[in-house]
């Protein structure tokens, strides 16, 4: 039936929203920074009738399909992997579906599969009030959705993983038959197409809002989860089966079509605090006594080593500049014409990174981003802790690095808002900085391995210290991470001619021997090995494996064969 069904496709969304070939679907198939591999095509529905025709005919076609949204999972996770498929794939980008209601004045939200985090922000600034993940991380332009069922945590201390029990989404029984399953708590009818075209055109009033009791639309234990520091586990990882419900953790398991998400009061005021020391031991000490003994936590907490800090100034210049200058709402229009440009080199044979070339070398004539004291800091101390504290935190948090610093290792900055500012981009753009490096460096860096690590709670000791080994295998070591809750974004840029899976499983040894978990919030994409619980959790969500196939190293095959 596949033969017939490019035809169905563009009879549903027009054919300018079908591609095929390896040109037009290159942008859909390729992740930020790992996966590829065939598909027979990419389809963008604009609506959530054609979403569903859309899956309808890929279901009765018995392709495999996975959904996609802003496509910039960090373990591939959104695309297809490489070889070893028994059917044709097909990529349902959900990117034109990207309206926000507002539900309860604002206290919650209702997102189509295709919303952004920026956009969801900008949405709620005038309200006083912001998402469970301010943008930023470790990718810039993610979707609503995807943090939903990748379980992404973020940098917020307070708000733990992306989490709701309240949700749209289709899934394929065990026969087969494709069902719409509507847990959002909104009264919408019964039919499929009913539910789906009253979402469309926003027919529902208040009177269909229902606020089913103990159905949660966030995380809301994490704020006192995080502070047990006596605790053995880590405070979120993606193999944490408390986190998992339906769309939540799902890894593209099952067809999103909205998430009804809970909103958070922004705080009145903020000031950022950036901790320089030569001691890890001092952070720990900080970190523990924070969540021991504050009333109020911090906004977030965010650690960089000076590594990192130099390779986000240097190679993530330019991202750095055009955010600062544009806005992060177009940072995913300006990832496309790169792709685009990408694939204009490639197929003339120039390589698909020419256009990293020369925007490294157009950086270099940009001015300096970083204010003068930051760069003081970078040269003077080898670790960094940012915290953002807001309205009574912050004379708390002031006296207390007041009564601890200057100290014979480290010492601390109030910053100015454009200093803040500062430091909180340039930690964001450390995972494009990191890409960048790899690109321009081809003829002496093989790959980066990078994972994402959640130390139990408990962890005094928590810098990497790596055997020399594995270290002089290496060109360069990225540490960051979301401090307070103890994920760690590690990041190797490996020499040329290194085994990177070799190298990889050695270090996750060491991290096992720590008691750590991983992935922590990007997901097992197509990176990881999903453990025994989130693999019953898959197959749970879809019987047949025709969602995402491949997900956590597991079977490509139908029936999970």
């Amino acid at each position: 039936m596949t033969g017939t069904l490019i035809p169905q496709l563009q009879d549903i969304v027009g054919r300018r929203h079908v591609h095929t070939g390896a040109r037009g679907t290159r942008r859909f198939r390729r992740g930020y920074r790992y996966g590829d591999g065939e598909v027979l095509a990419a389809v963008e529905p604009g609506t959530l009738v054609e979403q569903w025709k859309v899956l309808e005919a890929c279901v009765a076609a018995d392709v495999a399909i996975i959904f996609q949204a802003a496509n910039t999972g960090l373990t591939g996770g959104s695309t297809p992997f490489g070889e070893g498929y028994d059917r044709p794939i097909v990529i349902i980008s959900t990117l034109r579906n990207r309206r926000i209601d507002l539900l309860d004045d604002g206290r919650q939200v209702l997102c189509m599969p295709g919303a952004t985090l920026d956009q969801l922000e900008r949405r709620l600034k005038p309200m006083g009030r912001e998402p469970h993940s301010v943008i930023g991380s470790s990718c810039i332009g993610a979707s609503v959705t995807g943090g939903v069922c990748n379980n992404s945590g973020g940098s917020l201390v307070q708000r733990g993983p992306a989490y709701t029990e309240l949700s749209l989404f289709a899934q394929v029984d065990a026969e087969g038959r494709l069902h719409l399953v509507n847990h959002l708590g909104m009264r919408l009818g019964d039919a499929p197409l009913a539910i789906l075209d009253r979402l469309d055109h926003g027919r529902y009033s208040e009177a269909d809002v229902d606020f089913p009791q103990g159905r949660q639309a966030s995380d809301i234990e994490y704020k006192d989860h995080v502070r047990d520091i006596a605790a053995p586990t880590p405070a979120r990882f993606n193999a944490d089966p408390r986190r998992h419900y339906e769309a939540s953790g799902s890894a593209g398991k099952i067809g999103v079509f909205a998430v009804r998400l809970d909103t958070f009061a922004v705080a009145q005021e903020e000031r950022v605090f950036y901790i320089g020391t030569s001691d890890p031991s001092e952070l720990q000490t900080i970190r523990r006594h924070i969540l021991e003994t504050f009333p109020t936590l911090p906004i977030a907490g965010e650690y960089m080593h000076a590594d990192a800090f130099r390779a986000a100034q240097v190679w993530g210049k330019d991202l750095y500049l055009f955010i600062r200058s544009f806005g992060t709402v177009n940072v995913p229009r300006a990832f496309a014409a790169k792709s685009w440009f990408d694939g204009v080199t490639e197929r003339l044979g120039l390589g698909k990174a020419v256009s990293d070339h020369l925007l490294q070398l157009f950086s270099r004539i940009l001015p300096e981003q970083m204010p003068k004291r930051l760069i003081a800091y970078r040269d003077m101390y080898p670790h960094h802790l940012m915290i953002r504290a807001g309205d009574t935190c912050i004379d708390t948090l002031r006296a207390y690095l007041g009564s601890i610093f200057p100290s014979a290792t480290g010492s601390f900055l109030e910053c100015t808002d454009a200093e803040g500012k500062a430091a909180f981009l340039n930690r964001f753009t450390v995972g494009s900085a990191v890409v960048r490096y790899r690109a321009v460096h081809k003829r002496t860096v093989d790959d980066i391995v990078a994972l994402d690590v959640a130390l139990p709670r408990d962890t005094l000791d928590w810098f990497e210290t790596l055997p020399e080994e594995l270290s002089r295998q290496m060109a360069l070591k990225i540490y960051v991470g979301h401090f307070f809750c103890q994920v760690m974004h590690q990041e190797y840029l490996v020499k040329k001619g290194v085994d990177c899976d070799a190298l990889e499983h050695q270090i996750c040894a060491l991290l096992d021997a720590r008691g750590a978990e991983y992935p922590a919030e990007h997901n097992v994409g197509h990176l990881y090995e999903a453990k025994p619980a989130l693999r019953d959790f898959y197959r749970s969500l879809d019987p047949t494996n025709t969602f995402n196939p491949g997900i956590g190293k597991t079977s490509k095959c139908r029936h999970w064969h």
